[in-house]
């Protein structure tokens, strides 16, 4: 590829990145149960709930309550983190052929 296409190529690319609406971790469905004096609990049942799960420094999870109206937009910032890394990651591929001399 050549240095100006590849020029036009990244600077398309880093243009479109998506930069305010970002969640970096997983969304998990987790199922809470009481010791005890709760009926529901004690059928077996329990309380279904949505988690966001984020690792930190040292191996740590963090864990984020989240109500059933927030799944859809945590969704899409999750989609928006993903989408951002492997764009970054086009980039650095493209800025490494930017370093090659041009034949």
């Amino acid at each position: 590829m050549k240095h100006k296409d590849a020029v036009r190529r990244r600077d398309k690319l880093a243009a479109n990145l998506p930069t305010s609406e970002l969640l970096r971790g997983s969304l998990l469905q987790r199922t809470i149960r009481h010791k005890s004096g709760c009926p529901k609990c004690e059928r077996g049942g329990g309380h279904p709930m949505l988690v966001l799960a984020v690792s930190e420094p040292g191996g740590k999870v963090r864990q984020i309550s989240l109500r059933p109206a927030q799944k859809a937009v945590v969704e899409q910032w999750i989609a928006n983190y993903h989408r951002l890394k492997s764009q970054i990651e086009e980039v650095c591929e493209l800025n490494q052929s930017l370093l090659r001399p041009e034949p």
